[in-house]
């Protein structure tokens, strides 16, 4: 039996040297899989205002930004309407920094055979800005999860409890249609930066779709520049945040607003937060 996985990724020009790489561990995780029954089908969704001017091995899809910034929540609901009509079984969604691991995507499609109903969450490792892996086979040395995510054993599968849904990233993810169009898709009043993952999630829980944890289904987040806390992004965190807040009581991303108030940028409004007066 043949699983057609749509592997969707949001690009941009600021990260073609990252998607280049990804792209060529995808076409050799592809060869290694070819005969685990997986049928791969690559879309890229250009986020920038311009149309990219090279393409390769994909269907790519342009989406401009909106009035405050990229649209990365429209871009993955077009993809995954593309991905749907296409005939894909499978949705994974891979941030364009992400490497695909060696298990990725055969233990991606076993886990949605295994949990169809479900939303399907693999571990994420953080590249060293030394760390320049040139193969598939180069990865698992460097294997060294995020410690504030599980990190199941490989094949084994774990049940996310209702309080855990705020750590779902879609840094790489997973769902079969059926869960994408119970979910609803990302919602598109969220552009510019942050918490568009966490409100799907949340949008997820609210819907009664189980958040699991794909145990060895490894991502690995190359390495680029940012601040901590991400300074550029302020003003999409509050106000991405705001819309948040008021769809279900919460800020997210505190540990960041929390950073910003310590600077004196932001100060609290009620419940709320706003730049500092």
């Amino acid at each position: 039996m043949t699983t057609r996985v749509a592997v969707i990724t949001t690009a941009s020009s600021a990260r073609l040297a990252h998607l280049h790489r990804q792209r060529r561990f995808l076409r050799e995780a592809q060869s290694e899989t070819s005969t685990a029954g997986i049928d791969l089908l690559r879309i890229e969704v250009w986020l920038d205002d311009a149309a990219p001017q090279e393409v390769g091995n994909a269907t790519v899809l342009h989406l401009p930004p909106g009035a405050h910034g990229m649209r990365v929540g429209a871009a993955r609901n077009a993809a995954a309407r593309h991905a749907i009509e296409a005939g894909a079984d499978l949705l994974l969604f891979l941030d364009v920094d992400c490497l695909p691991g060696p298990d990725l995507l055969p233990l991606s499609t076993d886990a949605a055979r295994r949990r169809p109903d479900d939303l399907l969450a693999g571990p994420v490792t953080y590249l060293a800005s030394v760390q320049r892996p040139n193969a598939l086979a180069d990865l698992p040395a460097l294997t060294r999860p995020h410690p504030a995510r599980p990190d199941p054993a490989p094949g084994a599968l774990a049940h996310a409890a209702p309080t855990d849904y705020a750590l779902f990233w879609s840094l790489s993810f997973a769902v079969t249609p059926r869960v994408w169009e119970r979910i609803g898709g990302f919602d598109e009043a969220y552009e510019g930066y942050g918490a568009e993952d966490t409100d799907f999630a949340f949008r997820a829980r609210e819907r009664g779709v189980a958040l699991t944890w794909v145990g060895g289904a490894h991502a690995y987040h190359q390495w680029h520049p940012s601040g901590t806390p991400p300074w550029r992004h302020l003003d999409d965190i509050l106000r991405n945040g705001r819309i948040f807040a008021e769809r279900w009581g919460t800020w997210p991303m505190e540990g960041w607003l929390e950073a910003f108030a310590a600077a004196g940028a932001i100060e609290r409004d009620g419940d709320g937060w706003r730049r500092a007066s």
